[in-house]
């Protein structure tokens, strides 16, 4: 196996941003796809993202900049994906170069609506990628404080554990610290399920509960992705780890976090329309909560938060009294 791999990234956003940065310290060269030439340009220009972290400024010389997805998927080993799943497939449609024998990673923390999938499973079912040659990137790490160069932590997860070693030591640096994992399927649901829980938690500081409830909300949270996690896949796991709790903490807590925020902006009044026009990047949680939700239906985990930021998200319920009716559903 080729242990000096060829990576591409997969998007223009802050984390596809952030892993060029720490692909850039440790590779000679990347290949880097975004949709917006304007940014590419830029870039070339100034050696910064002018949307996305943009204090971060790159080494021109190791970085291959394109707006042609088949360019970088056909030169490259390792694809790492950093884009909003609501968008991957509409990305996907315009591959005309095979998936076949690469190695891909997602930084993607949702699932597809197009198929109620997970990113690595939607890879696995739809274009056949086998699971050893599929991995996860998730924290407890924003993309913000790696811009910052601020100590950060990474959970890479993959079944082949080789592959995972790989990846971790292209992304370590003196501020980023990897360990792999190789629960593939559960870190990548814990990445999308800690998003609707930073919701709820933005949601009860807009509403005006205090730091004592908020405490509550993230032990509840913890609990529920855990049983929802074991009904979707079971199997030994410390629910405990960086992984899952690390990263739950970090995004319902974080400054950072526009999953807090949007949830913030609904519990102050906003309306879902009117927060995301306000936003200028994308709350995965939000159309995580949906894709959670039904698949619930079927799996049948109790999940009070998740439920009730569904009810305020796509029933149109009213915030205060669903939070009112949620507190007495926890402990």
């Amino acid at each position: 196996m080729n242990e000096n791999p060829k990576f591409a990234v997969i998007g223009g956003g802050s984390w596809a941003t952030a892993i060029s940065k720490m692909l850039c310290v440790n590779q000679k060269q990347i290949y880097w796809y975004m949709r917006n030439e304007g940014a590419i340009e830029h870039i070339k220009k100034f050696k910064h993202n002018p949307n996305y972290l943009s204090s971060v400024e790159f080494d021109l010389s190791k970085l291959k900049l394109t707006n042609n997805i088949n360019e970088a998927v056909e030169d490259a080993d390792y694809l790492i994906f950093a884009i909003p799943s609501a968008f991957l497939s509409s990305e996907l449609e315009k591959l005309e170069v095979s998936l076949q024998n690469k190695v891909i990673f997602s930084a993607i923390k949702g699932i597809v609506p197009e198929t109620s999938l997970i990113v690595g499973e939607h890879f696995h079912k739809i274009y056949a990628i086998p699971f050893e040659n599929i991995g996860v990137i998730t924290g407890p790490c924003h993309a913000e404080e790696v811009a910052l160069e601020r100590l950060s932590y990474l959970t890479i997860a993959c079944g082949d554990a080789l592959k995972a070693k790989i990846v971790a030591k292209c992304l370590s640096g003196n501020y980023i610290k990897a360990k792999i994992s190789d629960d593939i399927i559960g870190t990548e649901y814990a990445a999308m399920l800690k998003n609707i829980y930073a919701i709820a938690a933005g949601m009860a500081h807009g509403l005006g509960y205090g730091d004592n409830f908020q405490s509550v909300l993230m032990s509840n949270g913890i609990r529920e992705m855990k049983k929802f996690i074991r009904k979707v896949h079971k199997m030994k796991r410390n629910i405990n780890n960086s992984a899952y709790l690390g990263d739950l903490l970090v995004t319902g807590y974080s400054v950072f976090s526009r999953n807090r925020m949007f949830g913030n902006m609904i519990g102050k009044g906003y309306t879902v329309k009117s927060a995301m026009m306000e936003m200028s990047m994308v709350a995965e949680g939000y159309y995580a909560t949906k894709s959670a939700w039904q698949l619930n239906q079927e799996y049948g985990a109790k999940t009070p938060i998740i439920d009730a930021v569904y009810e305020i998200l796509y029933q149109g319920k009213e915030a205060k009294s669903t939070f009112k009716k949620l507190t007495d559903k926890l402990d």
